[in-house]
């Protein structure tokens, strides 16, 4: 399998990302297996920090470790109650997991406004979860422990043109 990673750095060597920043599953090092996720996400760090490069860092991991007992894996195939819950409270960093990785869908810009309109009442979670499904989706699929971070490979870098 092929993943990707968007960054202003080239990234070699991942580690898990620990921050103030609170992401949807967690403290880890996040990958998609969409390129055109990774190099939008890898744009926009680029014109938040104002950087002059941004990277496609390529990556490949063997998909057989997933259905090995070896490792400890929560899957969110789309978005349903438990993913909502999932990323709302890692999101407000009140959820500590001890997965070694997750793999679900993005919660991207859009979804932001639905998650902040089912917080304040506005919607009720049937109504979020079903705007959730019709929205164009890409996965992410983050590591959390340095043992599921030994099975990803670098392999190559992809230089961002402006």
């Amino acid at each position: 399998m092929i993943l990707y990673h968007g960054s202003t750095e080239i990234v070699e060597n991942p580690k898990i990302i620990t921050s103030d920043n609170f992401l949807d599953f967690g403290y880890g090092f996040y990958t998609t297996t969409s390129e055109e996720q990774a190099h939008r996400w890898a744009k926009i760090k680029r014109n938040r920090i104002k950087s002059i490069d941004a990277y496609l860092n390529v990556y490949k991991i063997d998909e057989r470790i997933f259905s090995d007992n070896l490792f400890s894996i929560l899957r969110f195939e789309n978005p349903s109650r438990e993913w909502l819950r999932f990323v709302i409270d890692n999101r407000r960093g009140e959820a500590m997991h001890n997965y070694d990785f997750v793999y679900g869908p993005v919660a991207n810009d859009t979804l932001y406004r639905t998650f902040t309109l089912y917080e304040s009442g506005v919607l009720t979670l049937e109504e979020t979860i079903r705007r959730l499904k019709v929205s164009e989706l890409f996965d992410q699929l983050s590591f959390h422990t340095e043992k599921a971070l030994e099975n990803l490979k670098f392999k190559e870098i992809k230089l961002i043109e402006m």
